[in-house]
């Protein structure tokens, strides 16, 4: 990567990427005009970075190796330091164009002036003075002389090239006309000295570097402002952190700090380092690096990220990614290396810039050749030209899609959405199709209890009804199915063994010693338990064991119709009950696909599970087509014929298998959670496993390029209306011309005009139409019900009889949030909880029936105050 100085609008990119891409050996190049930067990939045994510094030096900019570091970098310092250069040449500039304007123009508006400067005789005092007073403009500019002069004698005239040719003409004019008013003067000549004194074009040159300048800086200004994003992003990270010595704590540079360092967090302290928590409890808000604004609790085992901050309690963490490895290191260089890639649409501008300076010095010659020829006098036809010259840079071409392209990356990230290529950025606002995987994307990705169905309870007989239990016996019941079943299966490391156990774990169910364990294959498993032969399995292993499973069987299959799997249990050779679980589906999913289907898109779920299974789930999301037992092989080849058929495909997985077809789409979107490959094959990551952000990607596509559209047309509009203006065109209908005053200022103000207009998408925010809800898909099975209440685990909302609304006083943060959430949650019967802290409520799905004074008394334990129950 190289550092490139000079380059001022995309004639100029497109220039170092010409030279540069002529180069033996280098295969790929892209120059971002917005970072002035430029990532070359080349042959190091042909190409060197000798010889690519000396190419781009060669075409009149200047070139350098750009530098790593051992943390997160970023533009921020870089930005900084060329606002204040830009600063400094505006004031200077101003300080010496005012007063000559003043003076310039004093004698036509009848201003008071000196008495060295009044008169005829005071002529060449006056002259003099103007000149004396451009100098020091002329030489705070400077750079726009040194490199649009190089790059013109280059023959790759920029934008430099004409602010040069046109402020220099008018200098070269003026001194021209000092030597005049002088021989003028010599030879008593006062109708010449009165015509060159009024004609000086010194305060045109200074007024057109200083106003280019003003418009430089308000750009500059607001280009440093489209990477606020990232910068925010890097001053998370920590300077220091407090490590764990032998025994002592000690403050360490953050690079000091090693893999394997254990490291002490407190509340309010940034977490320095991506790790895992070994000890302590907190809650981490994660905002900046997820989007996911409510915190995230943080116990021993679970994983931690490097510029979290700590905002309550404590945690010892151990050193798993440090430096340029680190979650926050790699979110940063994911945005760098999208807002340097260049998007399609983006050649449409550079193709023009190309051929568009050099145009415009013919135009501008051949515009004061014409008016010369039609008889108009030197100082007309060279205002024509300067006017041309100057109104015509192409900067708003250049910044129209770098700027918003920024912007629109720098969004995402915020949002926790890291998108990797502008190409990617613009193919997704053209998507036809989303194709998403089943496993860990529409749903959960492991299994969990769903229902809890012991013998002789409502459940089992099949008899339907509102959920919940028909007596006090049958808690009782469930508990001693759930004891019985879940220390049968802590012996087993199957993935339905786990989660029944962790059922258990979930109501503080005590297990039991199990001896004597056996695993049949194909069928389950047995054990003592208290001296008697516990069973858990199929009914293939009751049926070989004789015992008569009764009406669980029905029951069983009609669980399994709806996409469960139900493990039957016995103790001795009493039939228990049995145990359903399922791979859930996410809390959003349902959701998600509304949105993808209002945008106009077609979404499709494909999955390598049974048809059965995937049948179930496509109902209660709300998919229309769905491709079961697909290998990964098979999802590609659906991705590539829906691309024969012209479709736009999006595809959203998660696993190892999804990487060919994530590969294979025009836009491959990984879940932030998934393997490492799925997430190197696609194009943009989710960083909080949410499918609604799928949706965010889109509308955040959609948006950015309608704003680059909006930049190019003005940009075009603004160049086909300004060149004719100032060409003189309307000259002979309606006396209309340009100042070249007035063209600097113009073309200033485009400038600003296209960054401003980038700038708006940081007020970008997902539009969603609300929560889908409502009775079940045609043909779906209501999901059983369950006799024993599994609140967040099931995650299922079939089985809610009736909510309430809780409005709660006191609530200020996302912290606040969290614990009603959780003090809500912990209540019996309570499937779901949804914590809104704008209108500050909660509402509140119930399995059955809880009294006011209980929620009331819930909220209150957290620390808030229940005002009203509806």
């Amino acid at each position: 990567q190289f550092d490139i100085k000079g380059m001022t609008c995309s004639a100029c990119s497109a220039r170092v990427h010409k030279v540069v891409s002529q180069l033996d050996g280098v295969a790929e190049v892209s120059v971002n005009l917005l970072k002035n930067d430029m990532k070359v990939s080349f042959d190091e045994t042909v190409a060197n970075v000798g010889a690519i510094i000396g190419a781009v030096n060669r075409a009149g900019y200047e070139a350098g190796l750009r530098g790593g570091g051992a943390g997160p970098a970023g533009p921020t310092g870089t930005a900084d330091q060329e606002l204040r250069l830009m600063k400094t040449r505006l004031t200077v500039s101003a300080v010496f164009t005012i007063p000559l304007f003043y003076i310039a123009m004093g004698h036509m508006l009848a201003w008071p002036l000196p008495g060295f400067l009044l008169g005829r005789a005071n002529t060449l005092p006056l002259a003099f003075t103007q000149f004396l007073l451009l100098i020091p403009v002329i030489f705070v500019n400077f750079k726009y002389y040194r490199t649009g002069f190089k790059a013109l004698f280059s023959g790759a005239p920029n934008m430099d090239s004409l602010i040069a040719l046109g402020s220099g003409a008018a200098t070269l004019y003026g001194i021209v006309a000092v030597y005049a008013i002088g021989a003028g003067l010599g030879r008593g000549d006062g109708e010449m000295v009165h015509h060159y004194a009024m004609n000086l074009y010194f305060e045109s040159a200074a007024v057109i570097l200083t106003l280019i300048t003003l418009g430089k800086f308000f750009e500059t200004r607001a280009k440093g402002r489209t990477s606020e994003a990232i910068g925010k992003l890097i001053n998370l990270a920590p300077k220091t952190a407090t490590a764990l010595r032998d025994g002592v704590e000690v403050s360490l540079p953050l690079e000091e700090v090693a893999v394997g360092d254990v490291l002490i967090v407190k509340a309010g302290e940034s977490i320095a380092v991506d790790g895992l928590a070994i000890e302590g409890r907190a809650w981490v808000d994660e905002s900046a690096l997820t989007g996911e604004s409510v915190p995230a609790e943080k116990e021993p085992g679970a994983q931690v990220m490097g510029a979290t901050i700590v905002q309550s309690g404590y945690l010892k963490i151990r050193a798993v990614r440090v430096g340029q490895d680190t979650a926050l290191a790699q979110i940063i260089r994911l945005v760098d290396e999208a807002t340097s890639s260049k998007a399609p649409i983006a050649r449409l501008a550079d193709s023009v810039s190309g051929i568009f300076v050099p145009v415009v010095i013919v135009i501008a010659v051949g515009a004061a050749a014409v008016w010369l020829l039609l008889g108009q006098n030197l100082e007309f036809a060279l205002s024509i030209a300067v006017s041309v010259l100057v109104i015509s840079c192409p900067c708003a071409l250049g910044l129209a899609t770098p700027t918003a392209v920024m912007v629109g990356t720098g969004q995402g990230a915020g949002h926790g959405i890291l998108i990797k290529s502008a190409e990617a950025l613009e193919t997704a606002h053209n998507l036809q199709v989303v194709v998403l995987d089943k496993t860990g994307t529409v749903t959960e990705g492991k299994p969990v209890v769903t229902d809890i169905v012991p013998t002789g309870t409502s459940g089992a007989t099949g008899t339907s009804g509102a959920t919940g239990t028909s007596g006090a016996a049958e808690p009782d019941l469930a508990l001693s199915l759930l004891t019985i079943a879940a220390s049968l299966e802590k012996m087993s490391e199957h993935p339905l063994a786990e989660a029944i156990v962790a059922a258990a774990q979930n109501k503080g169910v005590v297990l039991k010693e199990v001896s004597d364990f056996r695993q049949i294959a194909g069928q389950g498993l047995t054990g003592l338990i208290d001296g008697r032969r516990g069973y858990a399995g199929n009914a293939k292993l009751f049926a070989s064991e004789s015992i008569d499973l009764g009406g669980l069987l029905a029951r069983g299959e009609a669980l399994a119709a709806v996409g469960r799997t139900p493990l039957y249990f016995a103790w001795g050779r009493t039939p228990l009950g049995l145990i359903a679980t399922a791979d859930v589906v996410k809390k959003n999913s349902r959701q998600a696909v509304a949105e993808l289907t209002a945008l106009g898109l077609e979404v499709i779920m494909i999955t390598g599970d049974n048809a059965k299974t995937a049948a179930a789930i496509q109902r209660q999301v709300g998919v229309r087509r769905t491709a079961a037992e697909a290998l990964p092989q098979d999802k590609e080849s659906e991705i590539r014929a829906l691309q024969q058929k012209g479709q736009k495909v999006g595809m959203v997985g998660d696993g190892i298998n999804d990487a060919p077809a994530l590969a294979r789409a025009d836009v491959g979107i990984a879940i932030g959670a998934g393997a490492d490959i799925a997430l190197e094959s696609a194009d943009i990551v989710l960083m909080k496993n949410d499918l609604l952000d799928v949706v965010t990607a889109i509308q955040l596509s959609r948006a950015v390029i309608r704003n680059i559209k909006q930049n190019l047309f003005w940009a075009f509009f603004y160049n086909s209306i300004g060149i004719p203006v100032a060409a003189g065109v309307f000259y002979g209908l309606w006396g209309l011309t340009l100042n070249p005053m007035i063209a600097a200022g113009a073309m200033g103000l485009s400038s600003v005009c296209v960054v401003s207009n980038a700038l708006r998408l940081r007020f970008f925010k997902p539009a969603f139409h609300g929560e889908t809800e409502g009775p079940p898909a045609q043909g779906e099975i209501s999901p059983v019900p369950a006799v024993l209440d599994l609140g967040a685990q099931s995650q299922q909302r079939s089985d809610v009889v009736m909510n309430k609304i809780v409005k709660i006083e006191g609530m200020s943060c996302g912290h606040c949030s969290a614990r009603v959430e959780k003090a809500l949650k912990a209540l019996a019967g309570v499937t779901a909880v949804t914590v809104d802290l704008a209108s500050k409520t909660a509402r509140i799905d119930l399995s059955s029936d809880l009294s006011n004074d209980q929620l009331t008394a819930a909220v209150a334990e957290a620390g808030y105050q229940a005002t009203e129950i509806q």
